[in-house]
């Protein structure tokens, strides 16, 4: 006699309160962090008013003062989760 194949059961979401995605929005590093690091290298190793400096201050200045890329829209992939979960998880009793 063959063995009864069955079809493997439809997947299924967890019971799971909220469902949301960590950290959606991640903060880009700041490019001028490398110059300040050597900047600040180079003063603690030969002094604060130290002329071998000066090419790293004026690439620092350089660096600060270019205009700041503009915010990033915040994302709304929680609230989309938030607001569609109770449809893709269907009608459920509240536990109380």
């Amino acid at each position: 006699m063959p063995p009864k194949t069955t079809k493997p059961a439809a997947p299924r979401l967890p019971p799971l309160q909220k469902l949301r995605v960590r950290r959606p929005n991640q903060a880009q590093a700041n490019p001028c962090v490398g110059i300040m690091t050597s900047m600040l290298g180079c003063w603690a190793s030969s002094g604060y008013s130290a002329q071998g400096c000066m090419a790293l201050e004026q690439s620092l200045r350089a660096c600060m003062d270019q205009a700041k890329p503009e915010k990033q829209k915040k994302n709304t992939i929680n609230y989309h989760l938030m607001r569609l979960y109770p449809k893709i998880r269907g009608a459920r009793k509240i536990d109380k």
